[in-house]
């Protein structure tokens, strides 16, 4: 992982650490960062039932018996279609910010560096590959 994309990710744990105010407490980080992840969820699904810019049209995935987990990418469907417009986009980058503002907080009153979970995740998905979704 880059340097410059490091000091991004611990800048804003620590900024997010500066304006902990109102959620200092680790059951208002907790609930906050449930509720911000039900809010990414409802605006994906208002991207499909209010504005209709996407559509789900999901199945049973249909994968060939004898196929090797590198394989699978060619047979898996991610059961969406058209693309989000501008407006959509707007609101689920907002919301996915949001998750990750209550996910630093609450890295930061654990006491871990998002920086550090992230890279940990990166080599061992590096390290295990497809192996590690199994």
């Amino acid at each position: 992982m880059k340097t410059r994309n490091n000091d991004v990710i611990c800048s804003f744990q620590d900024k997010v650490a500066e304006l902990l105010l109102k959620h200092r407490s680790i059951l208002d980080s907790l609930s906050k960062h449930t509720e911000s992840a039900t809010r990414i969820n409802r605006a994906i699904t208002k991207a499909v039932t209010d504005c209709g810019c996407i559509t789900i049209h999901a199945r049973k995935q249909q994968l060939p018996a004898e196929i090797s987990l590198e394989e699978c990418r060619k047979y898996m469907d991610s059961h969406l279609e058209g693309s989000l417009c501008e407006n959509c986009r707007e609101i689920i980058e907002e919301e996915m910010g949001n998750q990750l503002f209550y996910l630093s907080a609450l890295c930061h009153l654990l006491g871990f560096k998002l920086e550090d979970i992230i890279r940990q995740e990166y080599e061992r998905l590096n390290a295990l590959g497809f192996y590690h979704l199994s």
